[in-house]
C-alpha cells in the first residue's frame, strides 16, 4: 500500500513528535511510524526535567496545559557533598528562570493527542523500516504493519528513531562523523510510593558514589545511585538499596531519605554520543538518533527539543520557496546546542560521580570543583545558566 505526504517521521519520542506538530501548524503535512504501540510509548515511565525554553515552547504551541497543572515547577537545586547541603538558586542566578520536573511519558501522551487532534496519521506497531533513495529528491521509507507492506513517498525523512533506529544507519558509514564515550558506570534506578524526601532535585557526591533524589508525582519517587553498569537488579534487596541510599545521603543536619515501597527497578549506562552527520540527501537525523547524553544534566529531551525547532523551520522555508540555506545548514546550527549540552552533561558526571581506579589528585580536583561552584557567583552562575538550558539556536 502507497501513501504520501511531505515529510515522513520515523519515530514517535518527543523529537518526532513535536516536529509533526511544529510542521502541521506551519501547514505542512507528517507521517509517523512508530514501532511500539501506543499504549507502550505513553505507559513507560521515563524521567522527565524540561528547561526553561523548553517549556515555554510546550505553552507557545498549545501543548502545555497539563503540564502547567500537573508539573513540579523547581527554582533551585541542591549540591550535596561532604555531610552538607548546598542550594543552587536557579531562578535568582538566571534572571527569574526555572525548571519543571514534568515525566517524559508525559509530554509523549500530550503531543500524542495534539498531533492525532490535528489529523495527522500515526502508525502504531510498525516493523521492517527501511529508508530509501535519500539521495534523490523523492525518498521513500517502506515498512510492515500487521504482515502487509507498506511505503511512504514523501520529500524529506526526519530520523527521530533513536539510538538503536534505522535512520542513522541509513547514512553511510563512510561518510558519518561520530564521537563515542563511553563511562565507567551505570545508574541504579528506582520508583517507589513515598512522598517527596525534598522539595527540590538533590544530586549527591559521596565516597560511596552518586545519588539522584528526584520525584514524579506527590505520591511516586524516583531516585538513582550510581552502579557498576553491569551488575544486575537481582542482586539489590530493597532493604539494601535502602541502606545505600541512607548511606550515601547522610549529612550532619539529620536530613533523612523518605522510604516507600519499591515497585520498579532498572540499570541504565552512561554514554556521551554525537553523530555530527546529522544529514544526508533529503534524510535529517533528530533527538536520540544524533545524540545520547548521560542523565546527570537532565538534556535529551531538551536537546531533541531544539533539534526540531530549528529543523521545522528550516523544513518551513523551503515550502515558502524561501531560501535553501536553513536547510543546508541545519546540522552546523544544531550542533551548538548539542556539544553544549554534551560538555555540560560530562562536567555534571564528573564533577559528582568518582570512578573506580582513580588516583586521588583527580578526586581531589573534583572536591575543589565541588567547593568552587558553591562558593563562587559566577561559577554557580554558569552551572544555573546551562542548567535552566540555554536559548534555541537560529539558523547558522
Amino acid at each position: 500500500m502507497a501513501h504520501k505526504t511531505q515529510v515522513g517521521i520515523i519515530g514517535a519520542g518527543p523529537a518526532g513528535l513535536l516536529l509533526s506538530h511544529l510542521l502541521h501548524l506551519q501547514g505542512i503535512d507528517s507521517i509517523i511510524l512508530e514501532q511500539q504501540a501506543r499504549e507502550a510509548i505513553e505507559g513507560t515511565i521515563k524521567a522527565g526535567v524540561l528547561e526553561y525554553p523548553t517549556v515555554q515552547l510546550l505553552k507557545q504551541l498549545g501543548v502545555g496545559d497539563r503540564m502547567m497543572r500537573e508539573g513540579f515547577e523547581h527554582h533551585g537545586i541542591e549540591l550535596a557533598f561532604g555531610g552538607k547541603r548546598h542550594r543552587i538558586d536557579l531562578h535568582e542566578l538566571t534572571g527569574g528562570k526555572s525548571i519543571m520536573v514534568y515525566p517524559q511519558h508525559e509530554v509523549i501522551t500530550d503531543l500524542v493527542a495534539a498531533v492525532l487532534g490535528n489529523g495527522t496519521t500515526i502508525e502504531f506497531g510498525v516493523a521492517d523500516v527501511g529508508l530509501h533513495d535519500v539521495d534523490s529528491e523523492r525518498p521513500s521509507i517502506r515498512y510492515t504493519r500487521n504482515g502487509e507492506a507498506h511505503e511512504i513517498q514523501c520529500d524529506f525523512i526526519a530520523g527521530c528513531d533513536g539510538f538503536h533506529g534505522p535512520s542513522r544507519q541509513a547514512i553511510p558509514a563512510a561518510v558519518r562523523r561520530e564521537h563515542l564515550k563511553t563511562y565507567p558506570c551505570g545508574w541504579f534506578g528506582i520508583l517507589c510510593e513515598a512522598p517527596p524526601s525534598s522539595e527540590e532535585l538533590i544530586y549527591a557526591q559521596s565516597d560511596r558514589g552518586f545519588v539522584l533524589v528526584s520525584t514524579r508525582t506527590p505520591t511516586v519517587q524516583r531516585m538513582y545511585f550510581q552502579c557498576d553498569p553491569a551488575d544486575s537488579v537481582d542482586n539489590w534487596s530493597d532493604d539494601r538499596i535502602w541502606t545505600e541510599f541512607h548511606a550515601r545521603t547522610a549529612g550532619s543536619d539529620g536530613w533523612k531519605l523518605k522510604e516507600g515501597r519499591i515497585f520498579q527497578k532498572g540499570i541504565i549506562a552512561m554514554r556521551s554520543f554525537v553523530c555530527e552527520t546529522m544529514q544526508h540527501g533529503r534524510l535529517f537525523l533528530a533527538g536520540d538518533s544524533a545524540h545520547i547524553v548521560p542523565p546527570t544534566g537532565a538534556k535529551g529531551l531538551n536537546l531533541a527539543a531544539g533539534d526540531v525547532v530549528l529543523l521545522s523551520g528550516a523544513i518551513a522555508d523551503f515550502y515558502r520557496g524561501a531560501s535553501r540555506e536553513a536547510l543546508a545548514g541545519y546540522g552546523a546550527s544544531a550542533l551548538k546546542r548539542i556539544w553544549r549540552g554534551e560538555h555540560f552533561s560530562w562536567f555534571m558526571t564528573t564533577m559528582l560521580h568518582d570512578f573506580d581506579g582513580e588516583d586521588t589528585i583527580t578526586r581531589r580536583f573534583r572536591r575543589a570543583q565541588l567547593d568552587y561552584v558553591v562558593s563562587s557567583r559566577a561559577a554557580a552562575a554558569s552551572l544555573a545558566e546551562n542548567y535552566v538550558g540555554l536559548p534555541f539556536e537560529g539558523p547558522a
